[in-house]
């Protein structure tokens, strides 16, 4: 089924992507949106350049779309629409448990007339996070909610250890919540891994966010 995978950069886009894979959907292309001025990431504060690295060292194209929150929706529809033109018959998308972002997913889907394929639904986000790591994949903290997390987290790379850490602090391992955000370096699903550089660290909106440059 020609699909296109919605993507932020971090962890679980890049596991929904790797199950939608491993079940036969042919993904031909990357989705993501970015902030109004077309330079970083809406949801993890990417740099539209790392993106793109991130997309070449996995063969797969990637599309962007920039909006402010308020106009999100639209361009997202817009973009699907485009998909559907080219014959494009699912979106493949990385929430877990949620409904409301179930049912977002499935409603801008279903408008289009594609099928919205969420691959790690209901699979419990611990086990998820740790079937991440085992698989191989790396990713690096870039953006952490401040209240629960200071800015030491920011340039960790995920491993088991961070599991018992994030249960004593009593918050969830997979950051489901918007605790923490991540980008996914290399993996099993990567011809290279991307080289980045850590910046500066800039606070918005009750986030520290970790400037990265390929």
């Amino acid at each position: 089924m020609l699909s296109f995978c919605s993507w932020s950069g971090g962890k679980d886009s890049c596991l929904s992507l790797y199950h939608a894979i491993q079940q036969g959907y042919k993904v031909q292309v990357l989705l993501s949106m970015l902030t109004e001025d077309g330079k970083y990431s809406r949801s993890h504060g990417l740099k539209k350049e790392l993106l793109l690295a991130q997309a070449l060292a996995l063969g797969i194209p990637i599309e962007f779309s920039s909006a402010a929150w308020d106009q999100y929706e639209a361009s997202f529809l817009a973009k699907l629409r485009s998909f559907r033109e080219q014959n494009f018959e699912a979106g493949i998308f990385g929430d877990i448990d949620i409904a409301e972002h179930r049912q977002w997913v499935e409603k801008v889907c279903q408008e289009v007339g594609m099928a919205a394929i969420l691959p790690l639904w209901i699979k419990g986000r611990r086990s998820l996070l740790t079937e991440f790591i085992m698989l191989g994949f790396r990713a690096v903290i870039v953006a952490v909610k401040s209240e629960l997390l200071d800015e030491s987290w920011l340039g960790r790379v995920l491993d088991l250890t961070m599991l018992e850490e994030f249960q004593r602090l009593g918050m969830d391992a997979s950051g489901e919540n918007g605790e923490y955000h991540t980008f996914v370096s290399d993996g099993p699903l990567f011809r290279n891994q991307v080289i980045y550089q850590a910046g500066s660290i800039l606070k918005r909106d009750g986030y520290s966010f970790l400037e990265l440059a390929p």
